[in-house]
């Protein structure tokens, strides 16, 4: 069965010989491709094994192009060939000069025998002949052998086939010359976004920003589809197809952000931003699939959005140029040269143009000359919105100089003008000043005449409120004395029982309980805690009440300082403690406010004037009956810049007709001898003093609310 087998596969590769051209390898430079020799098959049906493709010699054709082009597919890809080394030395070299190729496998037929090696182009380029990321392979075949080749192939992008084989030398020439023009482009475009980033960092301009990260995605593109990123990162994060289809769709997003900037798109017609934000769209779609594990259809995206986006923008930038953007004109022109080097690139991938150095690095090339015709627009660009600044600043300057001459002609009127009228105005200020003088005299007296009457009312309440604790301190002094004394008593007899050396210890404590029993001591401990506590509390009310007439009094009322307003109002509750007695419910509600900047002891007369005509007003109503409430709440006001007090009581309310006059000199609905009819008068200036105001509310019969409004930073 084995001698069958070996027949079959010897005659198959007989008639191989007889009917395949033989590639000759000679002294032959590393440049030439030799395609012309390749006989190509494509397994649409990517089920054929490699002992199916031996036997399958008939369905093969011969290339006629030295760089044979198998278009965008997914199939498995054959290509098989025959050559002779006429090298003196056994060792060649099978290059395959095209980076973006997802997946290489060489089969190598010798004298009967099959060697296989696959590379892909994730994987570890040091196992490849030549550490690079062109497809080498190494071929061991010694002088005058022929050898048979099977090269299996597949790619989702466009498959070009530039194959070339001699020795190590001219390879790694070819190789080395590749990577120098590579270098050169990286080096172009990495000068182009470092120096635009230097001005974007010196001038700040957004245009300069959004061209540095368009120059940066192009870049990144054209690396990848040169093959470097393996190189440079080592095991890639993503596989080099993804990788490219992310960062062209990153460039064609970063071109339109670009485009908008610098052309100012929002200016056009806004149809002109819909076709600019389609093709932003298209690219995020290929994003979203490239994600989602379609790789292939995201790449075919990619290159449609390109191609119609590239003829937008062409358009786009003729709109501009026409609407006269003058930087529109160097935008064409860069713009155009980068078109025209994509299609020399797809021209040669058609194979419309010849596969050479120029048509493979065109679109390098064109980006090159792109990015530094852009980098010139940018820096006209930003020439002229310089000139255009200086020309409006011109013109300013020039209205300015104008207004100025008119403001002097009419500043020269105005103070001849007031010249004549300050002569008019110093007699009768001279009055007027007399005049208010003899006013602030007068109402110097009113104030102080208001404040006595205050003084007057609350004298016999205050008297009252201290002397009821202190009375209660009085009457407990007598009876502690004397529990005091029977405390020193027995001490004594306690003294004279533990210097008793006759006693037993069990008589001596017999004695104490029956001493202790005889004396009733737990209710004079009892009694002696009780009188202590009420002395304790007797003091603290009188403390408390001294405290508060401080507190209101503020002998430095006069002087702005930082007060507690929670603390101004306590201290006039405790001065009117004996007017609202028990009769009347005080409900607080203090809100947590910071210290405010106020004449302290102006603002107690304020809460005084006002807390006093809410108790007079439930006086009025409920006699001295029960019913009364008074709710007192402080807080933040709604500004956040000030507090508020607001003072309600259910008392007899203020008519409408007399709302608006409560606050004149002199008004009061009070009977004769019970108001002077200035305390509210004083409350509204000492507010407005405060810069706030003093907000009522009331009904007949139901009540009053007092809002005072005090900003917390008193200005002037």
């Amino acid at each position: 069965m084995r001698f069958i087998v070996s027949l079959i596969f010897f005659l198959s590769i007989t008639a191989l010989h007889a009917t395949q051209p033989v590639l000759r390898i000679g002294s032959m430079s590393g440049d030439r491709y030799v395609g012309s020799y390749l006989h190509v098959f494509q397994d649409s049906s990517n089920n054929l094994t490699f002992e199916d493709i031996l036997q399958s010699d008939s369905l093969f054709k011969q290339s006629t192009s030295d760089v044979p082009n198998l278009g965008v597919n997914n199939f498995n890809n054959w290509v098989k060939f025959q050559f002779v080394n006429e090298i003196p030395h056994d060792h060649l070299i099978l290059n395959i000069s095209n980076p973006s190729i997802d997946r290489v496998k060489l089969y190598k037929v010798v004298n009967g025998q099959i060697d296989s090696v696959e590379f892909d182009i994730n994987g570890d380029l040091k196992e490849r002949a030549v550490e690079h990321q062109f497809y080498t392979f190494d071929l061991f075949v010694p002088h005058k052998d022929t050898v048979t080749c099977y090269i299996k192939v597949n790619s989702v992008k466009q498959l070009l086939l530039p194959v070339s084989i001699c020795a190590e030398k001219p390879i790694v020439s070819q190789i080395l010359t590749y990577d120098l023009s590579s270098g050169f482009f990286i080096g172009i475009m990495l000068m182009v976004l470092l120096y635009n980033l230097f001005i974007f960092l010196g001038v700040r301009d957004n245009h300069y920003l959004a061209f540095v990260h368009y120059i940066f995605w192009v870049a990144v593109v054209q690396v990848a589809i040169l093959g470097f990123f393996p190189r440079l990162i080592g095991s890639p994060i993503l596989s080099n197809v993804k990788f490219v289809a992310f960062a062209g769709a990153m460039s064609g997003i970063a071109s339109i952000l670009f485009i908008k900037s610098f052309l100012n798109t929002k200016s056009l017609h806004r149809r002109v931003n819909w076709s600019l934000n389609t093709i932003l769209l298209g690219d995020l779609i290929a994003i979203v699939l490239l994600i989602a594990g379609f790789p292939g259809l995201s790449y075919e995206i990619i290159n449609f959005v390109a191609g119609l986006g590239s003829i937008v923008v062409l358009i786009i930038g003729f709109i501009a140029l026409k609407n006269g953007n003058k930087s529109a004109k160097l935008f064409l022109i860069a713009w155009g040269i980068f078109l025209g080097s994509v299609i020399v690139y797809v021209l040669k991938d058609y194979g419309i143009l010849s596969y050479n150095k120029f048509t493979f690095h065109s679109v390098q090339i064109g980006v090159s000359i792109e990015a530094l015709l852009l980098s010139f627009a940018l820096a006209d660009k930003i020439n002229i919105y310089r000139k255009e600044k200086e020309e409006s600043q011109a013109k300013a300057m020039q209205i300015l100089m104008e207004n100025e001459h008119l403001i002097r002609m009419q500043n020269i009127e105005l103070e001849r003008n007031v010249q004549e009228r300050t002569k008019d105005l110093t007699t009768a200020n001279d009055s007027l000043t007399a005049a208010l003088q003899h006013l602030k005299d007068t109402q110097s007296q009113l104030v102080e005449a208001e404040k006595m009457a205050s003084l007057g009312q609350l004298t016999a309440g205050v008297a009252h409120e201290i002397n009821n604790p202190i009375n209660f301190v009085t009457a407990n002094v007598a009876p502690l004395r004397r529990d005091i004394d029977m405390i020193w008593e027995a001490i004594a007899e306690f003294e004279k029982l533990a210097l008793n050396t006759e006693l037993t210890t069990e008589e001596k404590m017999k004695w104490i309980a029956d001493y202790k029993g005889d004396m009733d001591i737990d209710y004079v401990k009892t009694e002696v805690e009780f009188l202590l506590k009420g002395m304790h509390e007797g003091a603290s009310r009188t403390a408390e009440i001294v405290k508060s007439l401080r507190v209101f009094s503020r002998v430095d009322e006069d002087t702005l300082k930082f007060a507690d307003i929670n603390e101004g109002v306590d201290s006039t509750m405790v001065i009117l403690n004996s007017l609202v007695k028990d009769k009347i419910d005080v409900h607080k509600q203090y809100g947590d406010i910071p210290l405010i900047e106020c004449y302290a002891g102006k603002l107690n007369q304020v809460f005084l004037n006002i807390l006093s005509n809410a108790i007079y007003a439930i006086d009025k109503k409920f006699g001295e009956s029960i019913g009364g409430h008074l709710v007192i709440e402080t807080g933040i006001f709604e500004t956040d810049s000030s507090i508020f007090i607001k003072i309600t009581d259910n008392g007899i309310g203020i008519p409408e007709h007399v709302k608006d006059k409560i606050f004149e000199p002199f008004f009061t609905t009070k009977d004769v001898g019970e108001g002077t009819g200035l305390g509210m008068s004083i409350a509204y200036k000492t507010v407005e003093k405060h810069n706030g105001r003093i907000l009522v509310e009331s009904e007949v019969g139901v009540g009053t609310t007092f809002n005072i409004i005090i900003p917390m930073r008193h200005t002037e």
